[in-house]
């Protein structure tokens, strides 16, 4: 049984994220996004597929040619003419029946293994706002339609992007679709008799940069508390803690799990790492400095008196002291911030800051929230960040 992964876009949306580094490779818990997709892979297929495109060295660097006991094949796909193009670029190298997956998806392992006793299969999932996904229309056992982010939606399951497909698809023509790509939805819409599956287990799909604190929050459900590093006395630890190897926890601070630290950490002393906060590897966070909900990447540096609330802080960041992320509207309105140009919806009331990599900002640098900061960018001492940078 083969896999195919698609990890060749761009992924602008995830800017300034992304910017820097495929959306694939972006750090979850404790490993990155296409990492997890292939831990759940693992005894069910024997060869994966990964079709890249942009930064495709990082990803190919980065996995090599296998991950435990998975074969894995690299596809360049050079120019980027859409999912279904990037499923033809694989069609060579695919036997018979095969599993696609996007490569920014958070999936588990029990419920592609649903879609798997077919011969072909839509993995579905119930969102609260199907408007902004594929909406899928039933008939019994089988997928009749696909809508593509229909302003009203007639139903709440949507298409997560996992598909049982076999050698037949390529036999068909797929057109160029409005938006003048070849998309692989609409090899579904020509099948017949593809059967649907829906999540029991959990599907995030990680398009904007928040996606990550919630597919976070998911995979901390996950963990196993385990102390590797050191913690010192008057240290609390409350919940579902995991400190990585070498790590120090100092005199005065306050864990509340779930909460993962990576290995070679420095925490305190007195800081406060509040439930659903990530931090890397290589990193150290000073005295009195507060966390919660946010994703903080490797070799982060922060390390006097500052608040970092729902937020996701790229690699190599030096934050000076005194650093604020807002958080909080006023009127109580979930945040709306802008991606491309255009204002998004959250739908979610607490909404810090996204930091690019390499950031360093001033001391008493203060940040409103849903604001992006692009990498190598810095910040005067007590300036405020209202409007992307």
């Amino acid at each position: 049984m083969q896999a195919v992964i698609l990890a060749a876009g761009k992924s602008t949306r995830c800017y300034p994220l992304t910017l820097t580094r495929p959306k694939p490779l972006l750090p979850l818990v404790s490993r990155t996004i296409i990492e997890h997709t292939l831990s759940q892979l693992e005894g069910l297929v024997d060869e994966v597929i990964i079709v890249v495109g942009y930064q495709k060295e990082m990803i190919i660097s980065y996995l090599g040619t296998s991950f435990s006991g998975l074969k894995l094949r690299f596809i360049d796909q050079q120019e980027q003419k859409g999912t279904g193009h990037a499923l033809m670029m694989a069609s060579d190298f695919l036997k018979n029946r095969f599993l696609v997956l996007s490569g920014d998806d958070i999936y588990f392992r029990q419920d592609l293994e649903k879609c798997l006793a077919h011969d072909l299969c839509l993995l579905v999932a119930e969102h609260r706002s199907p408007e902004h996904f594929g909406v899928v229309r039933t008939n019994g056992q089988f997928v009749e339609d696909i809508a593509e982010k229909p302003k009203n939606a007639k139903s709440n399951l949507v298409n997560t992007s996992a598909y049982v497909l076999n050698r037949s698809v390529f036999e068909l023509e797929l057109k160029l679709s409005e938006r003048g790509e070849f998309e692989l939805v609409d090899y579904i819409r020509l099948l017949s008799d593809v059967y649907w599956e829906k999540v029991e287990k959990a599907w995030m799909p990680v398009t904007f940069p928040w996606n990550l604190l919630e597919a976070n929050v998911l995979l901390l459900q996950e963990i196993e508390p385990q102390i590797l590093g050191k913690v010192d006395d008057n240290v609390r630890l409350n919940g579902n803690v995991y400190i990585g190897k070498n790590s120090i926890i100092r005199s005065g601070c306050v864990i509340d799990g779930p909460a993962y630290i990576g290995d070679n950490c420095i925490i305190g002393p007195n800081a406060y790492i509040r439930p659903d906060t990530v931090i890397g590897a290589n990193c150290e966070i000073g005295f009195g400095v507060e966390i919660v909900d946010s994703l903080i990447f490797d070799h982060v540096f922060c390390k006097h008196r500052s608040y970092i609330g729902h937020s996701v802080i790229g690699s190599h960041v030096n934050l000076g002291a005194g650093f604020i992320t807002a958080d909080w509207r006023h009127d109580g309105k979930t945040h709306v911030t802008l991606v491309k140009g255009k204002k998004v919806d959250t739908l979610r009331d607490k909404l810090g800051a996204f930091i690019g990599d390499r950031v360093m900002t001033g001391i008493h640098t203060s940040v409103y929230p849903g604001r992006k900061i692009a990498p190598d960018a810095t910040t005067l001492p007590g300036e405020v960040i209202t409007a992307d940078r």
